[in-house]
């Protein structure tokens, strides 16, 4: 191995020199997963080779079984793992150990909270397994060729992890990489080869890759390298044969998370098609979760041969959380990714893998309330993308979702569509809902005063993406949704006779005063009328049930789009103290300001916020120091 030209010295991303500065104070209490996420890594190189050895065979050249190698050198306190896989460019190089390559590290660290426990479950979502070599390493060593490079092209990259390292041109006999791991003094239980070969044992026994170590003489010698783990694809095995901690483990493995899984499903599918599923639910949610766009935790496999790690058409984008692999029978070796995106295999495989993830869930919510809840506060958000990207399971997911009501005291205590169902009051065949910015916006709404006097529950909505949801959610189980702030209130019968002949007797005696308000307020609303929803505020806004919502307005207008101005109904509670004395105002003038105040009022409560509120400020101003001098006439 010869040196071509000098090393050159850069530094690391501002994210990773924080990153190793908690690696190297073990921020990890268990130690010895640095060697399962160096293997796996090692593995998922000789896979990817594999994978592109079907379509260009020479990448193999004369060294075409796949593996990894494990050993380590008590004299030179080193620990080299080797694999013979795809390898690295320089660029490569540069872009995965120079980096965390992927957009969300500064939210990353601003988690970490300093309780070690917490802050390493939080690296664990964000998949950082190669900087575990630092937990027990003082200085890394990287020597990697890519696979169909030339020997000369080959790379070293050195660090002590203080953050800088060395990157040099080097020679490499052979494709793949080293990792050579400096072993610090306080980590050096693991420079005994016995103990290495039982941690690959219990955690890397499923790998279909050989994970070989090597076989010694008396003199310590080496006679062969010997494969310690099984090789078998754990999803290949009869259930009944595999362990749960077998499955935790492998969850750990393909997920690189250091958390045991929320719960999981193994299946095999026989009929027309034939394949085997293997899918987890996580506790946590990956760093990545919000981005649509990101690598989807789906391994597929065609006859146990890996084929891809970001297999997003097998399954939706809402289901995006779900980790796990699919292994066909039926797809050929050589399926790429725009096979896969029309193929009647891929789509069938996709429509089983999310029946069987709902259902999952389904039976967690009906079998562990508890548990149900706290995945809901995780991933609620993500599964409220569904009715609007899955028309064929939307009923399924419907049922999965969860909302804070009026029923409950606290935004926490959430109900499903069910069990709104089941309590819902005599004769009430709508499910009525509100969508606002926060939970205390849709709490204390003027609108819902009407539904707390008769006990009718309201569905409080206060998520950016809720008004979305139920834009596409329009009925569950043949009941229909209401926002209570859209169109006309008609309670049906849940209204009784003496109330509604109350409420056409109050809009006839209100007739003269309603063409009062709306000469007032002239184009600033769209109509004026009393209100059927109010018994203890003065008024509110509601929108015409045509037109756009307040949040979806506000959605869009988030998104950079344009806009239409939406012009309000505005509804006056005639019985209110504060209307009834601003009714009685002879001086026109005096009357246009109440009534200017009371729309801001109403577009304050429904809104959250005004065009100009400097001037609803000096105009409320104004108005109560001429009340407080007794000048309200």
């Amino acid at each position: 191995m010869a040196e071509t030209r000098q090393a050159e010295t850069h530094g690391f991303q501002t994210e990773v020199k924080q990153l190793l500065h908690l690696m190297i104070h073990s921020l990890y209490s268990n130690k010895e997963i640095f060697l399962r996420e160096l293997v796996s890594n090692a593995s998922d190189a000789a896979d990817k080779l594999r994978f592109k050895a079907l379509s260009n065979s020479d990448l193999l050249a004369d060294d075409a079984e796949l593996r990894v190698r494990v050993s380590a050198d008590k004299d030179a306190g080193t620990i080299t793992i080797s694999d013979n896989g795809i390898g690295m460019t320089r660029d490569e190089v540069m872009s995965n150990l120079g980096t965390i390559a992927k957009s969300g590290t500064a939210e990353f660290f601003s988690q970490l909270s300093g309780d070690q426990a917490k802050d390493s479950r939080l690296i664990g979502q964000f998949g950082v397994g190669f900087y575990s070599a630092f937990i027990v390493a003082d200085s890394v060593t990287v020597r990697t060729r890519a696979a169909g490079a030339d020997k000369a092209d080959a790379i070293e990259w050195q660090s002590k992890g203080e953050g800088e390292f060395d990157i040099r041109a080097i020679e490499k006999a052979q494709r793949g990489t080293d990792i050579i791991l400096h072993v610090r003094e306080d980590a050096s239980e693991f420079l005994d080869e016995h103990r290495l070969r039982g941690i690959i044992t219990k955690y890397s026994d499923h790998l279909n890759i050989p994970v070989e170590m090597p076989e010694r003489d008396d003199d310590g010698k080496l006679k062969e390298w010997q494969a310690v783990n099984s090789g078998q694809a754990l999803w290949t095995r009869e259930k009944s044969e595999i362990s749960d901690d077998e499955y935790k483990e492998f969850y750990k493995t393909i997920a690189h998370d250091f958390e045991d899984p929320l719960l999981w499903s193994h299946n095999k599918v026989e009929g027309t098609q034939e394949y085997t599923s293997l899918l987890y639910i996580p506790k946590r949610a990956p760093w990545d979760l919000w981005n649509r766009d990101q690598q989807h935790g789906i391994k597929l496999y065609v006859k146990r041969v890996f084929i891809m790690d970001d297999a997003q058409q097998l399954m939706p984008t809402y289901l995006r959380f779900v980790r796990g692999l699919m292994d066909s029978n039926d797809l050929p070796l050589n399926v790429s990714r725009e096979i896969l995106q029309d193929n009647k295999i891929t789509r069938a495989m996709r429509s089983g893998s999310t029946k069987k993830v709902l259902s999952m869930l389904s039976k967690l919510a009906k079998d562990d309330p508890e548990q149900y809840q706290e995945f809901w506060n995780t991933f609620g958000t993500v599964l409220k993308e569904g009715p609007a990207e899955d028309q064929a399971n939307q009923e399924k997911i419907a049922g999965l979702l969860r909302f804070a009501s009026t029923h409950e005291d606290k935004a926490e205590a959430t109900v499903s569509l069910d069990a709104y169902i089941e309590r819902m009051a005599e004769k009430q065949e709508t499910i009525y809902y509100i969508v606002a910015d926060s939970y205390e916006a849709a709490r204390d709404n003027p609108a819902l005063e009407i539904f707390r006097k008769k006990g009718i529950e309201v569905l409080l909505l206060s998520e950016r993406i809720d008004e979305w949801l139920m834009s596409h959610l329009s009925e569950y189980k043949d009941k229909s949704f209401k926002s209570v702030t859209r169109g006309d209130l008609d309670l049906g019968e849940l209204d009784d006779a003496e109330d509604k002949k109350q409420h056409e007797e109050l809009e006839k005696a209100f007739a003269s005063e309603v063409e009062r308000f709306e000469k007032a307020l002239g184009e600033k609303v769209k109509s004026v009328r009393v209100t059927h929803r109010l018994t203890h505020s003065p008024a509110c806004i509601v929108t015409d049930e045509h037109d756009m919502s307040t949040q979806m307005a506000k959605l869009m207008e988030a998104a950079g789009q344009k806009v239409p101005e939406t012009k309000y109904i505005f509804e006056i509670n005639p019985e209110h103290a504060l209307v009834k004395q601003v009714v009685e105002l002879d001086n026109d003038d005096k009357f246009a300001e109440w009534a200017q105040l009371l729309l801001d009022q109403a577009t304050l409560a429904e809104r959250g916020n005004l065009k100009d509120p400097a001037q609803f400020v000096t105009r409320l101003n104004r108005l109560m120091m001429e009340l407080s001098a007794g000048k309200l006439s």
